[in-house]
């Protein structure tokens, strides 16, 4: 997790767990004036339109007091869905067994793109099942990882 990303969860995974959620990740895209904060919470029960509200204001509240992010951004509080994103090792050993969409930082058997099924994960390394082979990649490889969703 980029530096800003992992600030931003330690200062935010109190307010979130205080309305009895979890912080699940986050996610900073910059782009230029139209920057994103995206804030992903889970509950027991999953989670409604009204608990996006109610920690999008606790957010809300928290960002503007700190201040962690000097330009102009849009904040976006949402489920992670049945496509969810992971973001720790934590998470990505939660799914051992499920398909995942890997987006790499550097290659890994020549693709910047991996699908495949994780089968381990140790420390701070993944193992996937994927094109018939098996790989192992580090997670501060991955740039964006995602639950494959299954219908």
């Amino acid at each position: 997790m980029a530096t800003l990303e992992f600030r931003l969860a330690e200062m935010l995974k109190v307010p979130v767990e205080a309305l009895g959620f979890q912080l699940w990740g986050i996610e900073y895209v910059q782009a230029g004036k139209h920057s994103t904060l995206r804030v992903f919470i889970d509950g027991e029960n999953g989670i409604n339109i009204e608990d996006c509200a109610s920690a999008s204001r606790q957010v809300s509240a928290v960002l503007d007091v700190e201040d962690p992010i000097p330009t102009e951004y849009t904040l976006e509080v949402s489920s992670p869905g049945v496509d969810r994103p992971l973001f720790t090792a934590e998470q990505y050993a939660g799914y051992v067994g499920e398909d995942v969409k890997l987006q790499l930082t550097m290659p890994v058997d020549g693709s910047r793109n991996l699908k495949g099924a994780i089968t381990k994960v140790d420390g701070q390394m993944l193992s996937l099942k994927a094109n018939g082979k098996e790989l192992v990649v580090a997670l501060d490889n991955i740039r964006k990882g995602n639950l494959i969703a299954k219908f």
